[in-house]
């Protein structure tokens, strides 16, 4: 089967591109329900969705959008990661989180018409579904149903953020690391997992620096509570981490 994808370079998107694919292949319905903004809609709802979407692929490194650019639309994650991250005017990165497939970012602004809140990178190379803000208002005013089901959706998120927030500002920064550690753990369902960012980049989502991250892993790993090889990390002493993730300033 052939398939018409848009490469997206930037902003720049080149002409279309004819993929190969097999009859292997995930169908569009049967990826959407694996991500959480669609998980309550029921087969019908879930078909309106699939003719809308837009096939965009990005490289590593390759931005989706930056922070303060109007809001097209909404980007759904198939394959890969993507870093949110706010940027201070000195330029410093602040990473709010890391969203792997299945997922979605942008939700908020299709319903509060401001531009996107935050900036997003692909940390490695992803396939996206985009949809396009003017096709999901018009099927959100045929189905007013789909309107409640997904605005709950993004009052969890909203939620998931706050605690995010807190996470980075209460707790010292080894706290904060033993938590960040034990939740790629649980959303990875298994205690050994790849790390998808880098030291730096970890400081950035902990609101610290890379040396202080470095040490703390250091630590870890010389008190025989994680494994660290490379990019691959595991847990090998969990409730000592959990203890650490306790811990009171």
């Amino acid at each position: 089967m052939l398939t018409l994808v848009t490469r997206v370079t930037g902003h720049r998107k080149t002409r279309p591109e004819v993929c190969q694919t097999n009859n292997m292949s995930t169908p569009k319905p049967a990826l959407l329900p694996g991500i959480s903004l669609f998980s309550g809609l029921d087969a019908g709802e879930i078909a309106s969705f699939t003719q809308l979407v837009i096939e965009r692929r990005y490289d590593a490194g390759e931005m989706l959008f930056w922070e303060g650019q109007p809001c097209d639309g909404m980007f759904l994650i198939v394959k890969g990661t993507v870093k949110i991250f706010k940027t201070s005017h000195s330029g410093r990165e602040l990473v709010i989180g890391l969203e792997s497939a299945p997922s979605s970012v942008a939700e908020l602004p299709l319903f509060d018409g401001g531009p996107y809140p935050a900036s997003v990178r692909a940390v490695s190379d992803l396939v996206t579904y985009f949809i396009n803000k003017d096709d999901f208002y018009r099927l959100c005013r045929a189905h007013p149903d789909i309107t409640l089901k997904i605005l709950a959706k993004v009052g969890a998120r909203l939620r998931h953020l706050v605690a995010t927030i807190e996470s980075i500002t209460f707790g010292s920064v080894t706290a904060r690391l033993a938590r960040l550690l034990l939740e790629m753990s649980l959303n990875a369902g298994r205690d050994e997992f790849p790390l998808p960012v880098t030291h730096q980049e970890l400081a950035a989502r902990l609101g610290t620096v890379r040396e202080v991250v470095s040490r703390n892993l250091m630590r870890f790993r010389a008190e025989g509570i994680v494994r660290l090889e490379e990019h691959q990390l595991a847990i090998l002493d969990r409730p000592s981490l959990e203890r650490e993730a306790a811990a009171e300033p």
